[in-house]
């Protein structure tokens, strides 16, 4: 089975704007790799993190940022599909 890419944003912070623009660039980039990708409005304030199939591929808490696109395109694509080129995206 294809994995789930999960994104958990504070939807206080209004911040569901941005966990859809990332959602659509990951839906567009790992169309044949992916399952899909769900949005999780988060019930902890501040909260940010994708994961994909429950592991966390980033946390804006930890990193103290969000991520960059570029940046979380390569984090997934290192998890389910390591073969797969990015095009101008990659720094392989």
């Amino acid at each position: 089975m294809k994995p789930s890419i999960t994104i958990e944003y504070c939807p206080k912070c209004n911040w569901m704007i941005r966990a859809a623009y990332m959602a659509q660039e990951l839906l567009t980039t790992f169309t044949d790799d992916i399952y899909g990708v769900t949005l999780h409005p988060s019930e902890t304030s501040g909260k940010y993190t994708i994961s994909v199939d429950g592991a966390v591929l980033f946390d804006r808490k930890e990193q103290g940022r969000f991520p960059e696109i570029k940046e979380l395109k390569q984090l997934v694509r290192d998890r389910v599909n390591p073969d797969k080129s990015l095009g101008h995206s990659d720094n392989r």
